[in-house]
């Protein structure tokens, strides 16, 4: 029986759905605040994986969601804590890759290596 209930989780969902709009909002998020994420690397891999159109659809779904709860600006603990801003989106993104992670494959785990020491040159120049 479906209850409607979403546990505050509506707005990450309807972003999960808009899929151009959620790739234009995580670059930048993860630009400013990859240097804090020790999961930096989980979640760009994830990022790829989302987007890499042989991936299934519930996978893709599911990390998405995981992905879009990590770009909204509001959250169950916020991001500007120092320490605990990250941890319910660590979470969140560790239960979908737990969940997914037959499908994040070498390729998506190298293109997040890339894409992070790229954006770690940028912040350099």
């Amino acid at each position: 029986m479906a209850s409607g209930f979403t546990m505050g989780f509506g707005a990450a969902e309807r972003l999960a759905k808009d899929t151009q709009r959620l790739s234009k909002a995580f670059w930048p998020k993860l630009r400013r605040v990859a240097a804090h994420l020790p999961f930096a690397e989980d979640l760009v891999a994830a990022y790829y994986c989302a987007f890499d159109r042989q991936t299934p659809r519930h996978v893709q779904a599911a990390l998405l969601g995981a992905i879009a709860y990590f770009v909204l600006p509001f959250d169950a603990v916020p991001d500007v804590l120092p320490v605990l801003g990250f941890t319910d989106d660590a979470a969140v993104l560790a239960t979908a890759i737990r969940l997914v992670a037959s499908n994040i494959r070498p390729e998506h785990r190298d293109a997040a290596r890339a894409a992070l020491k790229r954006a770690a040159a940028d912040e350099v120049d």
